[in-house]
């Protein structure tokens, strides 16, 4: 039988080898699971961002077992229907964390990176819900929604990233968070890696460091677009006023882009 513990172990947490950190990472593992389930995704993330701190954290319901989880038990055995219930309820834990944090180390929310997997990676994409500007980024392994969100989180970019034999959590459940997420006008990705099962898998890991490196957020390419048009209309204007003094007209010459991709779905080996 699950119990809740009066306090958490501390968290494992790997800082720079020099200076104060200038990201956060904060990793969230799985039901009967630990700190320790996250530590390869740690020592990537170290290994690419050297100056950042990663925090991996204990949940803090632990069963007879020895393992650490963050969801109340079911007594009733619901399931389903009051899994938003119990997340929410778990919420506050990892919110309380991540700001104290960032308050301790003077980082802010687009200097926070969360991640999690399974249903850590549940709390991960509710928190980023619920708190908005919370983090900057989102690396959501193997995970789901709770319940689908009514809005996007307004400046996270979220990357979800899946097994494409996951029985746990299928990954039509990515797919369909992913495709729900663009309705919304949310800035997310979605890479399913073929024959990987719920695993925290080398293949997604640096999948994850590829995104997080490489990708534009969608916000700061719609704000790119937006100035360059601003630009290309100031320029016009000008144009316009030089050829009614001249008797000619102006031809417009407004530049356009694509954005990059945002919902690729590559197999990764």
């Amino acid at each position: 039988m699950p119990i809740t513990t009066p306090a958490a172990p501390e968290p494992l947490t790997l800082f720079p080898e020099q200076g104060a950190p200038q990201q956060l990472f904060v990793l969230v593992h799985d039901e009967a699971a630990g700190p320790q389930q996250l530590l390869p995704l740690a020592q990537a993330c170290k290994k690419t961002f050297v100056n950042a701190l990663v925090v991996l954290p204990y949940g803090p319901v632990r069963d007879e077992n020895g393992q650490y989880g963050w969801l109340e038990p079911d007594p009733d055995a619901q399931g389903e229907a009051k899994l938003p219930e119990r997340v929410a309820r778990a919420l506050p834990a990892l919110t309380e964390l991540v700001r104290g944090l960032q308050a301790r180390y003077e980082l802010s929310g687009e200097q926070t990176a969360l991640a999690g997997f399974g249903v850590g990676a549940m709390l991960v994409l509710e928190a980023c819900s619920a708190q908005p500007g919370l983090a900057g980024r989102a690396l959501a392994f193997s995970g789901r929604y709770a319940r689908l969100p009514l809005e996007a989180p307004p400046v996270t970019t979220l990357h979800l990233l899946h097994g494409a034999a996951d029985r746990v959590i299928p990954a039509d459940r990515a797919r369909e968070a992913h495709a729900h997420l663009a309705e919304l006008r949310g800035d997310a990705t979605l890479d399913i890696a073929s024959t990987v099962g719920h695993e925290l898998h080398e293949a997604l890991i640096q999948q994850a460091l590829h995104r997080l490196q490489t990708c534009l957020p969608l916000r700061s390419w719609e704000a790119a677009l937006g100035e360059l048009s601003r630009q290309a209309q100031e320029q016009d204007d000008d144009a316009d006023t030089g050829a009614a003094a001249s008797g000619g007209s102006a031809s417009d010459d407004t530049p356009s882009g694509t954005p990059p991709d945002r919902g690729g779905k590559p197999t990764l080996h």
